[in-house]
């Protein structure tokens, strides 16, 4: 399997750990959870169960509940264990469960499986009370017994599972935030596919596919990134041309209110305060809009910064899904798009404007590689966009400011470029200029290193010595 070593590790060493153990796995839709425990696990799921779309499932005359517990029912009964009826209610059947796994216990590892969780919580359907009493009376005392459960609805797992205040609270015995691939993933994907493309190249799928597998998995050899985009996104029938709609539905209490959050944070790439987010929207600052934000944090759309220089009051709240942004600028609304739409607008301005925004954000997603390329990956840090008028109300606008706890500032540039970047004259000033506006915000002592982030490097000039580190592609590739 690509990537993921490190959550294949944790999960093999949970399973050999001879005690019970309750481990929950979230992550945004199509970041491959399912596929994780799969094949992590494979050969070794004593039961597996995935529960039903409240959004997709509709059949008429028949309840939610009632379905999700015959579906429960029909795993058991496909899985040769004993359930000689229907549950009536989910208390009935995790007992009916527990009573099945202990007549098949031999003492080997029972693992039990519990996919998509989240659905089987339908309302007034008491899931979460029978799931505590399962693991409460009868689970947690088998030291051969493991629970894994996983879902997409991050807030739902971050609300009854992770931060439960009831009868699962601290039940948890391990949780993995599952994240899409970093650049040296989705090389290493592509190689496995057979699908030959340039770091140049991966790093504008990247722009656009946020390193989902499950999007990459639509990535055809024999074409171009550009075709490969078009087919995705701009043509009859375009398999991701809907996604950005079924993102939200299945996964989020308020997916109407969630996607619009979304566009608003799409609409200024340094983010906007919560109260900024409440008048934009219109809606109250309050506990509706807290758990929107802290579910999309969760879910890797999100992040969340103080300005360098600012008080946390000034918290702002950034886009960073290359998904969304991408769909967004180029998609939404669009109902007439031509046949090729991407192919024939690779050079135009919207599409460079936007590669130079998109490359801002690939940067975000990789401070951990940044920061190993400047020696620092132990240094405590805290990441930010910075703007500032000055004076003449001209301004400025960093891309990106890396403060550390060793009293450095990294002044950061970020270029995407198909050549070595050249510093001129009036480059050289602005920068300098830059630096000169930033000055007056340090902590006395703090010393400013200009960090140039571009594609294949700096050309040397008389200027360039304006730059003390360059990160290249090289080093966003770094796993």
């Amino acid at each position: 399997m690509v990537g993921r070593k490190k959550e294949i590790q944790e999960l093999n060493d949970l399973y050999s750990s001879g005690m019970a153990e309750f481990v929950a796995i979230y992550g945004r839709r199509r970041v491959g959870k399912t596929y994780l425990v799969d094949q992590t696990f494979e050969g070794r799921i004593t039961f597996r169960h995935t529960g039903i779309s409240p959004v997709e499932y509709v059949k008429k005359g028949e309840g939610l509940l009632k379905a999700q517990l015959k579906s429960f029912h029909e795993s058991m009964v496909r899985q040769n264990l004993e359930a000689d009826h229907c549950p009536r209610d989910w208390m009935e059947a995790f007992f009916m469960l527990s009573m099945a796994l202990q007549k098949t216990d031999d003492g080997s590892r029972q693992l039990v499986f519990l996919d998509e969780l989240p659905w089987m919580d339908t309302p007034r359907s008491f899931f979460v009370t029978a799931l505590e009493n399962f693991w409460n009376g009868w689970a947690c005392h088998r030291s051969n017994f493991m629970l894994v459960v996983c879902g997409s609805a991050n807030s739902w797992i971050l609300n009854k599972l992770v931060n439960n205040h009831g009868g699962l609270y601290g039940r948890l015995t391990y949780q993995i935030k599952l994240s899409p691939f970093t650049l040296g993933e989705c090389e290493e994907y592509f190689e496995s596919r057979n699908i030959d493309l340039s770091r140049y190249d991966i790093v504008q799928s990247y722009m656009i596919m946020g390193g989902i597998p499950y999007y990459m998995g639509y990535m055809r050899r024999q074409k171009s990134l550009s075709q490969n985009i078009d087919d995705m996104f701009f043509t009859k029938g375009a398999q991701l041309r809907d996604e950005f709609g079924r993102l939200f539905l299945s996964v989020f209490d308020n997916p109407d209110r969630v996607r619009d959050v979304v566009v608003c944070l799409s609409k200024r790439n340094s983010g906007f305060t919560r109260d900024e987010i409440s008048g934009y929207l219109k809606i109250s600052n309050g506990s509706t809009l807290s758990s929107i934000l802290k579910a999309l944090i969760a879910s890797d759309f999100v992040m969340k910064y103080v300005p360098f220089g600012f008080s946390k009051r000034k918290v702002h709240y950034k886009l960073i899904d290359p998904f969304c942004l991408f769909y967004l600028k180029f998609v939404e609304g669009r109902d007439s798009l031509s046949e090729g739409f991407w192919l024939q607008n690779l050079s135009s301005q919207p599409v460079v404007t936007w590669r130079g925004i998109a490359f801002e954000n690939v940067c975000f997603n990789h401070i951990p590689q940044i920061k190993k390329a400047l020696g620092i990956s132990g240094v405590k840090t805290t990441q930010s966009a910075w703007s500032k008028r000055d004076d003449d109300e001209e301004g400025t606008q960093i891309d990106l400011l890396i403060s550390r706890m060793d009293n450095v500032v990294n002044l950061c540039e970020i270029k995407f470029y198909s050549d070595l970047f050249t510093v001129d004259s009036d480059y050289y000033r602005t920068v300098m200029r830059r630096q000169a506006l930033l000055e007056p915000f340090l902590k006395r002592g703090m010393g400013i290193r200009n960090t140039l982030i571009t594609t294949y490097g700096l050309a040397h000039n008389k200027y360039s010595g304006v730059f003390t580190n360059v990160i290249t592609l090289e080093d966003l590739f770094e796993h």
